[in-house]
Order: structure tokens, then sequence, then C-alpha cells
């Protein structure tokens, strides 16, 4: 609490992940509102694109157990603030609606804070058997995972910026995700939007997904493709130095 606000006081500039986060800044400090500058993130387009080869894909769906099943991937800390008992509960939703669904549920991603909660959510609904948890993710298995999954879901309740978006959407794989603080920048209208406090709106939109033809699921991945082509750590680089040089003066 007081040493964010005495750097934000002592700061020539500050440097903001979003739009979003900016606000935010403003609605505490409205006094720092001429001092920031937004620079959003890049990501490593040569680990995280659509040519992750299949090979790959297999080794790490064998490493963390997740079979040849279809699967929707979580992928971040489990933690209250990424809504992952509301995925839960909405996975149970669609599973319930379709008895013959094949497709499991992977929570992948290193414990949090209150993450037995999240465990224990999956024991009362009898999910057992649909849910695998992966634990942490080591880097380099983080483009297979993503390029296999059918859609990676985050229902995040905030998100300072959402980098496992950006490189999600970057390797083809469509995102469904919350319409809350950062998200609409990074994802833009590449991603499925859903109401985070409704395990509904959540199950609808996987359900859309999973039922969508080739066609429509090709457009969302372009979509995708697209919105992840304006954003570089080259462009990040070179607007941070501009910061850093308007600094000096």
């Amino acid at each position: 609490k007081y040493w964010t606000a005495i750097s934000i006081s002592i700061s020539k500039y500050i440097i903001s992940v979003s739009e979003s986060t900016r606000e935010d800044i403003v609605r505490h400090y409205p006094r720092a509102s001429k001092k920031i500058h937004v620079v959003y993130h890049g990501y490593d387009k040569s680990r995280f694109n659509p040519d992750v080869s299949e090979d790959n894909v297999r080794r790490v769906r064998k490493r963390y157990k997740l079979g040849s099943n279809e699967y929707l991937l979580f992928l971040s800390t489990l933690k209250p603030s990424k809504n992952i008992i509301g995925l839960i509960k909405a996975f149970k939703l669609l599973v319930s609606s379709n008895k013959d669904l094949d497709t499991i549920l992977v929570i992948a991603g290193k414990r949090g804070w209150m993450y037995k909660e999240i465990y224990k959510k999956v024991t009362d609904l009898k999910l057992g058997k649909k849910v695998v948890f992966t634990g942490f993710v080591d880097e380099k298995d983080k483009p297979a995972l993503l390029k296999g999954a059918k859609v990676l879901i985050s229902p995040s309740f905030w998100e300072g910026f959402g980098l496992h978006l950006l490189e999600a959407v970057a390797c083809g794989t469509p995102v469904i995700v919350s319409r809350v603080a950062s998200v609409p920048e990074v994802v833009g209208d590449a991603g499925v939007y859903v109401n985070p406090k409704s395990a509904e709106s959540i199950s609808s939109a996987i359900h859309s997904v999973l039922a969508m033809n080739e066609v429509e699921y090709d457009k969302l991945v372009k979509r995708g493709l697209l919105q992840a082509k304006k954003f570089s750590w080259e462009k990040a680089t070179k607007e941070t130095l501009n910061v850093l040089e308007a600094a000096r003066k």
C-alpha cells in the first residue's frame, strides 16, 4: 500500500502493461495520469507459433499423462482470482448435459494459495476421471501443451495482461476468456467471451466451440493468429526505450 504510493509519487514516468492497469493506477492515484505510458508485452515467436510439431505435442501428452483424448486447457497459477472453481462447475454442467463427452479438462499450473479448494471441488462433483491436474509446467513444454488443446479457457476475475492468452492464440489455439480488465486488449475479437461469475455462461461457450464445424473453428484460429501479430518484444523494446530516453531529459 505505502510502497506503491511512494514509488508512484517519486517516479518521473510509469510504464504500464495495459490500458486497464493504467486506469487502475489513475483511479487510486489521479495525479499519476500524465506520467503513465502503456507498453504491451510481446511473446517469443520462435516458440509460440502454429508450427509446433505433432511429435512435441505427443511428447507433452505422454509426460503429463493426458492420454489421447481431446482436451480443454486451463494454464496458470492455481489461485482464487483465476476462477478455477467456476470453470470446474461449468465443466460439470457440460459433462452432465453431454453424457457421451470424451473431452477432458486439463488444469495446468503450479499451486497457489487456497488451491486445496480446487481439488476438493473436483472430488465433490465426481469429476476425478475427467479432470487432470498436471502441476507445474516446464516452460519448454508450454507451446506443445497449448498447441495440443482444443481451446484454452481462462475465466479469470482479473488479469494484468494475460500473456498465456497471447501465447495460446499465437499457437493457433482458440481462447475462451472473461471480458474483464486487460483481456479484451490482448484478445481483441479473437476470443469467445464469457461472464466469469456464471458457470452457465462458461459452459455454453465451451459447448459452442466444441460444436463448431471445421470452417467455423478455423476462422477463430485465424483471428487469433492475426491478433498475435499486433504484439512483439521488438515493439515493446522500442516503446520502453522511448520512455527511458524521455526520462533522461
